[in-house]
Formats: structure tokens, C-alpha cells, sequence
């Protein structure tokens, strides 16, 4: 029985395979050539999708950053894991410099787990689950970093706000705009050939120690405002996000290339993702494409939460594949505990499944995509169909001065500039014939009944197990922000911070 065992298993539990997660910032379904983007400026990672399995279906937990980011580390909704807020209803949050929670100590992170079969964990680029010492990434399973807590915004005064700082491991090293220059006229940094290094590197140190590795790669120079190195200015034909996207697409070629290089590409599980939909509101200069889909970054439609996704495993995933199994980025979670040989944390409610079945033999799993703004359920796919619960594109006020989250797609009833609550009667979208959301099934026809019938019964389940966690993100205070972080002092670069003063956080969007 225990050689059946092993033969039934996809993974030989004593070799588990290393593990690496490329998370794009901003970036969106329409921007690969693999998913269609038109100018072909994508040649590695339309390679790496070739050799291995593109998901068509796959999913961010949150139309934005810190919350998305959460959800991929803890396998669970933000709602659950606290990366939410309850400020106001249905609103958009994250992790800015001055906001006061992050990642909850209760909360257990892959990393933390993997530790147990012993790997070793790295994460180069953007953490956003709290900049304050207790939820550094260290604290929460990762061995290494070298990135910053926080978005790239800035050049800041330090005196009414402090430059975002850059960390290697426990300490800062810099701050952006001061050490780390990005040059907010021409775009020119060179960030992401930084974080490139550091990745071979550490991929070289860990096949050289023979232990197996975690490397969380979560590189920002798709996210305004964009950037790229001086080799890759001016060599697109999509503006500077062109050259973030073919610096990017360059990178992961030579990380891929490394992998085999050393002869480890055969024991590397590789997913390529984003954290969520591209920023129509900063395109065409600052943002990209979310294909066919409506509306993007910030919104629950499609193009704000479906991702280009790509999973390669040499010798292990079919060349070729493409697959419309239900993904969400906090399948990772359960996927890399599955290839480590671990099981999911049965104390609490995990969201993620095991996407190993659907990869390794297209066995498809059926599962509902639940779309959340902050503390509300806005929609649901179950199958082809997607139900809208509430609708809310932004709000007449941000509108009005030119935020736009759809430019170019308003759709009548549907991008509304008000939140609309439709739980009596949901709009029912077919996806299969309509991606674009364009065109809400009657409610008087038997296809809607019968749809909604199905899917009622999932949301009743649903809210049935919905325990939200502590909210994260409701309380801001300046002077919790970057002023004095571990290391300033080595480098003479502490500044003063004011006086607390606790205050709820305003959340727009």
C-alpha cells in the first residue's frame, strides 16, 4: 500500500521541489503576448507559457495591492486574514506609510510553514503587509529580504514624509530617491535589474547548499510610477510601461535561463502572476492592458481582478497547456504547502485550494470565485456565470476629478458611479458569451433562474463560514510612518517623527 501511495502522488515527498513565485505589480491580462497583447514584446514569458500551462481563469483575492498580496501568503480572503477596512462600506485599502496594522501575528504565512520541510525563504522586492517592526517579513517566515515595506511613491521632503527606505534582511540600506534613484522625468532606475541579481544569487547559493528554497520575486516597475533601466528606454512600442514590461519579460528569461543553467529547472515550480488588474487610470503612459475585460485596478469587474497566469515545471506540467480551471492567487498557498509535502493549517478557514490536480492531470475543480471590496462580497462566478451583488466603479466625486477606474468602458447600469446594491436580484452576466460584462441576462429568463438558484446556494454557504478578522486597516497615525526604521542610525539617516495622533484612515475608493 505505501508503494501505491507513493505512485498515486504527484510529488516524491523526499525531494520536494523548489519553489518560486514571480507577482507582478499592476500588471494585466492584455499585457503578454500569450494573452494576446499585440506587439510581441514578451518573447520569454510567452516561452515560459509555451513550455508550460497558461490559466485563462485565474484570479486575484482583492482589486488591489496589500490585500492581494495577503491573501496569496495566507491561502484566505483578506475579510478573513484582516486586510480590509470597516470605515465605510465596500472600500479599498492598503498598507500607505502612515497606517497603523499589518499583517496579524495570527496569521500564518507560507513561508512559516514551508520552514517545516525545511526550506529556506526569500522575498525580493514589495512586502505591503506593514512597515512596522512586528510585521516585518522576517518575523513571518521568510530567512531573507531585499525591498522596501512599502509602494515606491515619493520624492518625499523627510520632514512632512520620510523617503520610502529599502531593507536587506532586518536593516535599511537606503531610502528610494536618495540611495535608490528613480528618475521621475525620464523613468530611468535600475531597480528591477537590482532585484534581478538578487535573484540569481540566491538561487546559486541555495542549488550550491542543496537545500530547498522559497523565492517570493515581487518586483514593482509596473506600478506607477513606472520605471526601467537605461538599456530598456525607449526599446518599446507601448511608452515607458513597454519598457518596464520588456525589462521585466528580460529578467524573468534570464532567471528561467539560470534555473536550467544549473540543472534545477526540473525541481523549480515557477508560477508567474499579478497582484491584481492593470491601472486604466494611469494608462496608456503609466499603465497597461486588461485585454477584452471591463474596467481595472480598483474595480470587481474582470479587469480588475483576472490575471495573466502562468505555471512551468519542466519534466513535471505538459508543454503547451492552457487551462480553465478557477484559479486565485491564494491557490498558491495550498499549491506550495501540496509540493512541499505539507498540509493546510486545519484551525482555521483556508480559501485556497491545491491547483496540483489541474495541472499535472487536468483534472478541472469546481469552485467559486468570490470578488470582495473591503468587508463586502461584490460578486460571485460560480461555472461561466458571475453575479453582481453590488456594483461601484468609483465614486461622482473622484469622477469628477478625473480618477477614472473604466476610461472609455462605461457600461449603463453597471459602472456605477454610486454603490448599487442588487442583492434582490443580482446582474447576471454569462462570461463564456459575454467577457466583457457587457450585457446582463434578463431576470425574467429561465437561463437566470436557473443560474441564480445555483449560485444563491453557494453564497449561503458561504456567508455561513464568513468569520471576518480583526480589520488591519482603519487606523492612520504619521507617526508610525518610515522615520526611523532598524538601521537609520548606521547610516545617519533617522528622522524625528511627530507626535502620535491615531486617526481613521480615509479610504476613497
Amino acid at each position: 500500500p505505501l508503494c501505491l501511495c507513493w505512485a498515486l502522488s504527484p510529488v516524491a515527498a523526499s525531494a520536494p521541489p523548489n519553489l518560486l513565485f514571480l507577482l507582478m505589480d499592476d500588471m494585466g491580462w492584455g499585457d503578454l503576448g500569450a494573452f494576446g497583447e499585440p506587439s510581441k514584446e514578451t518573447p520569454n514569458l510567452d516561452q515560459m507559457a509555451s513550455e508550460g500551462m497558461l490559466f485563462l481563469d485565474f484570479y486575484t483575492a482583492n482589486p488591489l495591492c496589500s490585500p492581494s498580496r495577503a491573501a496569496l501568503l495566507t491561502g484566505r480572503l483578506p475579510v478573513r486574514n484582516g486586510f480590509y477596512t470597516t470605515n465605510a462600506h465596500a472600500r479599498n485599502a492598503y498598507t500607505p506609510q502612515d497606517i497603523v496594522g499589518g499583517i496579524p501575528d495570527s496569521e500564518l504565512l507560507l513561508p512559516e510553514l514551508l520552514k517545516k520541510a525545511g526550506y529556506t525563504n526569500k522575498i525580493i522586492g514589495k512586502w505591503h503587509l506593514g512597515h512596522r517592526p512586528q510585521f516585518h517579513p522576517l518575523k513571518h517566515g521568510f530567512d531573507e529580504w531585499f525591498g522596501s515595506p512599502n509602494c515606491h511613491f515619493g520624492p518625499f521632503d523627510n520632514r512632512a514624509l520620510p523617503n520610502i527606505p529599502v531593507y536587506r534582511d532586518w536593516e535599511m540600506i537606503g531610502r528610494y530617491y536618495e540611495d535608490f534613484k528613480i528618475d521621475l522625468k525620464t523613468g530611468e532606475a535600475n531597480l528591477t535589474q537590482i532585484y534581478l541579481q538578487e535573484a540569481l544569487d540566491f538561487i546559486s547559493k541555495q542549488q550550491a547548499s542543496q537545500q530547498p528554497f522559497f523565492l517570493y520575486w515581487a518586483i514593482d516597475a509596473t506600478h506607477a510610477p513606472v520605471y526601467a533601466s537605461k538599456r530598456f528606454l525607449g526599446t518599446s512600442q507601448r511608452g515607458l510601461y513597454g519598457d518596464a514590461v520588456r525589462e521585466i519579460d528580460d529578467s524573468i528569461g534570464k532567471i528561467l535561463n539560470h534555473l536550467q543553467k544549473l540543472g534545477i529547472s526540473e525541481n523549480t515550480f515557477v508560477f508567474f502572476t499579478s497582484d491584481n488588474g492593470a491601472a486604466l487610470i494611469s494608462a496608456p503612459k503609466q499603465g497597461g492592458s486588461n485585454g477584452r475585460f471591463l474596467c481595472g485596478k480598483q474595480t470587481t469587474f474582470e479587469g480588475g481582478m483576472r490575471e495573466p497566469a502562468i505555471a512551468w515545471w519542466p519534466g513535471h506540467i505538459p508543454a503547451g497547456g492552457v487551462s480553465h480551471q478557477l484559479g486565485n492567487v491564494m491557490d498558491l498557498f495550498s499549491t506550495g504547502l501540496s509540493l512541499a509535502g505539507l498540509q493546510p493549517p486545519s484551525d482555521r478557514q483556508i480559501d485556497g485550494i491545491d491547483l496540483l490536480p489541474a495541472i499535472l492531470q487536468g483534472k478541472l475543480i469546481d469552485r467559486p470565485i468570490f470578488y470582495y471590496r473591503g468587508n463586502e462580497m461584490m460578486a460571485v462566478r460560480v461555472g461561466l456565470y458571475k453575479a453582481h451583488y453590488w456594483t461601484w466603479s468609483n465614486s461622482w466625486e473622484e469622477y469628477s476629478k478625473g480618477i477614472d477606474f473604466c476610461p472609455g468602458q462605461n457600461v449603463s447600469g453597471v459602472t456605477t458611479h454610486t454603490q448599487e446594491e442588487h442583492t434582490t436580484l443580482p446582474l447576471l452576466f454569462h462570461l463564456g458569451r459575454d467577457p466583457g460584462e457587457k450585457y446582463p441576462l434578463s431576470f425574467a429568463s429561465d437561463e437566470y433562474q436557473r443560474a441564480m438558484e445555483r449560485i444563491s446556494l453557494v453564497v449561503q454557504r458561504h456567508r455561513a463560514t464568513m468569520v471576518p478578522g480583526e480589520p488591519q486597516l482603519n487606523v492612520c497615525d504619521r507617526a508610525v510612518m518610515n522615520w526611523s526604521p532598524p538601521g537609520c542610525e548606521k547610516l545617519g539617516k533617522c528622522l524625528t517623527p511627530p507626535k502620535s495622533d491615531p486617526k481613521k484612515c480615509f479610504w476613497p475608493h
